[in-house]
């Protein structure tokens, strides 16, 4: 049997707590996950790609069965590429989920074969999202409790080089 393979799309801009609580349920689902870090040039994220894919590397060094790569191209042409249909998302609200709605319906019209299933955060990731951490960085506050302990270095030492 073909082993089940999700594919966990995002900017992880940083990689918070609850984007590690959703890697870990859908590690406990599938047979791997596969993190993909959009460069998303447009967003015009704080931190390079390349750094957010090392934030995520460290972070997520305790878990099995996982890969991270990065994409510039639409998120159905990359689950066929690597073969998948199969793509998790994160609710953390009402407003999440109307997004993510209409972004699992965009990419079914694509690709009909394509499932997105949706994985909410425990109750105490709830609130947490990438942007709240780039606020509070901007402001030099303390963001220990919203992202994994291993990575505070790399983004305080971020922090202290950019024009923020």
């Amino acid at each position: 049997m073909k082993p089940k393979i999700a594919l966990y799309p995002g900017t992880f801009d940083p990689i918070t707590n609850g984007h590690i609580d959703i890697i870990e349920r859908a590690g406990n689902i599938f047979d791997g996950v596969i993190v993909a870090v959009a460069e998303s040039s447009a967003k015009q994220p704080m931190f390079p790609l390349d750094k957010r894919k090392k934030l995520i590397e460290i972070a997520t060094a305790h878990c099995k069965n996982l890969q991270i790569i990065s994409f510039d191209n639409l998120l159905v042409d990359l689950a066929e590429e690597i073969g998948t249909k199969i793509i998790v998302r994160g609710l953390r609200a009402v407003s999440d989920f109307e997004y993510e709605l209409q972004m699992g319906y965009a990419n079914a019209s694509l690709d009909p074969e394509i499932e997105t299933i949706y994985l909410m955060p425990n109750l105490p990731n709830a609130f947490i999202s990438s942007s709240v951490v780039r606020t509070i960085l901007c402001h030099n506050g303390n963001v220990s409790h919203l992202v994994p302990k291993s990575i505070m270095p790399l983004l305080k030492s971020e922090n202290d080089v950019l024009d923020i």
